[in-house]
């Protein structure tokens, strides 16, 4: 009889302490997150077609920065895409369509991307989750109030286009200064020993002439 109290004692203990475990709000092991997406928005035509400048990088060889923020874990990350790359992060999609930057001569400077964003959520609590298309326009680095992406959760914004114009190079002066000095130092010149000057004689006076 003791023993079997014994038992359940230490059964109880167990089970107190696995309950104790689960309270103590350790996070588990996180799942991975999901990169695949779905064949119908990778492969689906862009809202905005490139249309192929004379000056600059050509469309498909510019990189855009982007920058994605997850306001549930206030998770800020970059995104490097090429232009018609398509990226998911957990439950958003990101698709670059094009990247622009103002020519060297215009004022004010002014970077810009058009960019799609998917969204897998619920419409509401009976629904099952399916990707709803939240945003898709132009965004700009130096005025991002003129368009925002507006999700509860999610909040992307341009840093860069890598691209450049003809003529874009570093300063003539800079790069002959720059030139000059990495060229290797040459021999150093060792100036020619002074000559010795012979004393001169004391001039002669009348009385050693006499």
């Amino acid at each position: 009889m003791c023993r079997a109290l014994a038992l359940v004692s230490l059964a109880a203990i167990a089970l107190s302490g696995i309950g104790l475990a689960g309270c103590t709000g350790e996070p588990g092991p996180s799942a991975p997150e999901a990169t695949d997406v779905p064949a119908a928005l990778a492969s689906g035509p862009s809202a905005a077609p490139a249309v192929e400048s004379k000056y600059g990088t050509p469309v498909k060889d510019r990189v855009a920065t982007l920058g994605l923020l997850n306001k549930r874990n206030n998770l800020i990350q970059d995104l490097v895409m090429k232009t018609g790359e398509t990226r998911r992060i957990g439950n958003v999609i990101v698709k670059l369509a094009n990247c622009e930057r103002t020519l060297p001569w215009e004022d004010p400077p002014e970077v810009g991307a058009f960019v799609q964003v998917w969204v897998e959520e619920r419409e509401n609590s009976s629904k099952p989750l399916a990707w709803r298309k939240d945003f898709s326009g132009w965004l700009f680095k130096n005025s991002p109030s003129l368009n925002v992406v507006e999700h509860p959760v999610y909040d992307i914004w341009v840093k860069d286009c890598a691209m450049s114009f003809p003529g874009e190079e570093e300063d003539p002066a800079a790069s002959a200064s720059s030139s000059k000095a990495a060229k290797p130092a040459g021999k150093p010149v060792t100036a020619p020993a002074p000559v010795p000057t012979p004393a001169s004689s004391p001039a002669a006076t009348p009385d050693a002439a006499l």
